[in-house]
């Protein structure tokens, strides 16, 4: 299995700094259902790969973020494979974002937060996922109009996750600007800030790297249900 942290992300979060939100069934874990649905084996023995497909089919989905495909896990289904691209930014590159409001949210945003979401599928996202990290918005007339925050936390690392915008109010900068500020941030509590897209989405992709972010590696994201 692969030594370094961002490799397997979820699994070197959940074994890490996050592992008071692991479930745990034999050689397998899983993030708790409340806050994502990320998950990952010790190795790829058999035993462990039969822990994973038990905890998939005891507690729900899951979502392995891993350097290729799993190899098949008994009594589970593959719902989807994408290869995506992980990008690191160790600095923040200067540019000229657009000027607006930015507002810290939290549990009292939480429902407005998972509607968003819901809406634009920035990425899994659940009733607590909120609570990964510090996540910042801005409201418009009221609305929640765009967020952005933070959600695995492998040793040395925060992941950028949750940005997304509002139909009503995409081209203003909001993505950018958002993404810019939770990226400092990590940054200024000495962490290395990184994010995936999907390996196709060159726009996403174009977006990033203007803000400092450069790839790193490919990593497969798959999502495993129990099987029918």
């Amino acid at each position: 299995m692969s030594a370094h942290v961002l490799d397997r992300p979820a699994y070197s979060a959940l074994t890490g700094r996050q592992s008071h939100l692991a479930v745990h069934h034999g050689g397998a874990l899983r993030m708790d259902p409340d806050f994502g649905l990320f998950a990952g084996t010790a190795d790829e023995s058999p035993e462990s790969l039969a822990d994973l497909g038990a905890l998939t089919r005891a507690r729900g989905t899951v979502g392995l973020i891993e350097p290729s495909a799993p190899p098949p896990v008994p009594g589970t289904e593959v719902v989807s494979s994408a290869v995506c691209l992980q990008m690191v930014a160790e600095r923040v590159a200067p540019g000229w974002d657009v000027a607006f409001d930015m507002l810290s949210l939290g549990d009292a945003d939480a429902a407005e937060m998972l509607a968003l979401a819901t809406l634009t599928k920035p990425g899994p996202f659940f009733a607590r996922t909120h609570q990964l990290g510090d996540f910042i918005g801005v409201r418009v007339d009221g609305q929640l109009a765009a967020m952005a925050g933070e959600r695995m936390r492998p040793d040395g690392y925060t992941e950028a996750s949750g940005v997304c915008v509002h139909p009503d109010h995409r081209g203003k900068g909001y993505a950018a600007r958002l993404l810019r500020e939770v990226t400092a941030k990590i940054l200024a509590r000495g962490e290395k800030a990184f994010l995936h897209s999907y390996a196709d989405n060159k726009t996403a992709i174009g977006l990033y790297e203007s803000l400092g972010y450069r790839g790193r590696r490919e990593v497969v994201f798959t999502i495993l249900a129990g099987a029918q």
